[in-house]
């Protein structure tokens, strides 16, 4: 695993040319500290596309989803978490909510989400995978580097 820099000191480091997420995550995965290179999920309360995504191998890949900030329904809960855990990913970024916090928080991932709601997400696979997405004030584009812990979320300059 690669050596771990707290989102602070790469802040002090690299200064306005570090991209701060403003979104004001809550932590719910096992992990506080995770960092690898972004994936993208654009899809609005349907988390098929997600479920493909964690079911690839995820090692050394943080997922980014742009859930709309929607809290009515999860885009993620404890299976999809174990499946994600599982094939190596580092941790999911859900600007959405979350479900089975509980059993979330034991598992070997990051993850971080606005909220939770018990209620189930569609299907239907509507979205998109791998296309830039934008909250909190950043752009997250595939295959930049982005550091997660206590004190927020950054991307590395390219």
């Amino acid at each position: 695993m690669t050596e771990f820099t707290p989102t602070a000191d790469l802040y002090d480091e690299h200064g306005e040319e570090l991209a701060s997420c403003d979104t004001q995550f809550r932590q719910y995965g096992g992990r506080a500290r995770f960092q690898g290179t972004v994936v993208t999920v654009r899809s609005h309360e349907d988390n098929a596309l997600l479920k493909g995504v964690l079911a690839q191998p995820g090692h050394g890949r943080v997922a980014v989803v742009d859930a709309g900030g929607s809290l009515h329904c999860a885009m993620l809960g404890d299976r999809m978490a174990e499946l994600a855990a599982s094939n190596g990913w580092e941790g999911v970024i859900i600007h959405g909510a979350i479900r089975d916090a509980a059993a979330v928080a034991r598992i070997d991932i990051g993850v971080k989400s606005l909220g939770t709601n018990p209620r189930k997400s569609r299907k239907d696979g509507v979205g998109e995978v791998d296309v830039p997405v934008a909250f909190g004030g950043v752009v997250f584009t595939p295959g930049a580097r982005i550091v997660s812990d206590e004190d927020g979320v950054v991307l590395l300059p390219a």
